[in-house]
């Protein structure tokens, strides 16, 4: 315990000076073998991205925590648990969860921050905390995340200079095709490949500014992202709606509250005035 509260210091450290950290190998080869294993029905499936910004090389899986244990057990991760319990308020939720393959031809998202949605000034306080797993290696080239180190701390003035419009809207099939996208030189010095082993973390606020890169290789990068965000905050993901109350009842304590099972003071989340669980159980 003490161990695990030494190195979530350092992670603190290390997020309050850049924005973000990475941690190498918090999973094993046979943890990582278990995620490949539990996804692939999933991704056998043609699940491409519906507009630029998910990718139409890109297959995702949303509420990846109630696609099987293994997913359970990374949600609640005690070093994410730790870290989250220092950046976010007690009782804060899981906002999305999924698996992100990003395939060989597709191009780098628009640049953007998770916590956007939340229309509140910047600088601030992060409203969500979001972390991206390595299933396969993340290279230089094979579509590795790409952040800005220390944009976290920059005002809404500089964000709307920075970044472009991002576009949301769903293409029709016959138009789904990856667009071309040019790095300013600007952003040149600015931007920093998160290369990591399969097993590795990076773990950042909702205020950093990062995107999907680009897959120059000749293999798909799959990777997996659990975001968390404070307790009154509308998570992105209604996983009400997408994970069985009889599945619910069978995970942990920390994933329920997680699920949004929970009360956040003083009775935010009651369901006809009791608790949630005790409303799925009766």
């Amino acid at each position: 315990m003490r161990r695990v509260q030494a190195d979530v210091a350092l992670d603190l450290a290390a997020i309050e000076a850049d924005g973000y950290t990475v941690i190498d190998g918090l999973l094993s080869a046979s943890e990582v073998a278990a995620a490949r294993e539990a996804l692939a029905p999933h991704l056998a499936r043609e699940i491409w991205g519906r507009n630029d910004f998910e990718g139409h090389r890109t297959q995702r899986v949303y509420s990846l925590v109630g696609k099987g244990k293994v997913f359970e057990e990374l949600a609640e991760h005690p070093r994410i648990m730790g870290i989250c319990d220092a950046l976010l308020d007690p009782s804060y939720l899981l906002t999305a969860s999924q698996a992100i393959a990003i395939h060989p031809g597709e191009t780098p998202q628009d640049f953007h921050n998770d916590d956007a949605f939340y229309p509140l000034p910047r600088p601030r306080r992060a409203v969500s905390v979001s972390t991206i797993w390595a299933v396969d290696a993340f290279m230089v080239g094979n579509g590795a995340t790409q952040i800005v180190p220390g944009s976290h701390r920059w005002g809404d003035d500089e964000l709307a200079t920075r970044l472009a419009h991002i576009d949301f809207q769903t293409a029709p099939p016959g138009a789904r095709t990856p667009r071309p996208k040019t790095l300013p030189p600007s952003w040149t010095s600015l931007v920093r490949d998160v290369t990591m082993p399969p097993g590795s973390v990076v773990v950042f606020l909702g205020t950093l500014v990062h995107r999907g890169g680009e897959n120059r290789s000749a293999a798909p990068r799959l990777a997996l992202s659990n975001q968390y965000c404070q307790p009154w905050a509308r998570p992105q993901e209604n996983f009400f709606l997408t994970i069985p109350p009889e599945r619910v009842r069978a995970m942990s304590p920390r994933v329920q509250q997680l699920l949004g099972y929970g009360i956040h003071p003083p009775f935010m989340g009651h369901a006809e005035g009791v608790h949630p669980l005790k409303y799925i159980e009766r």
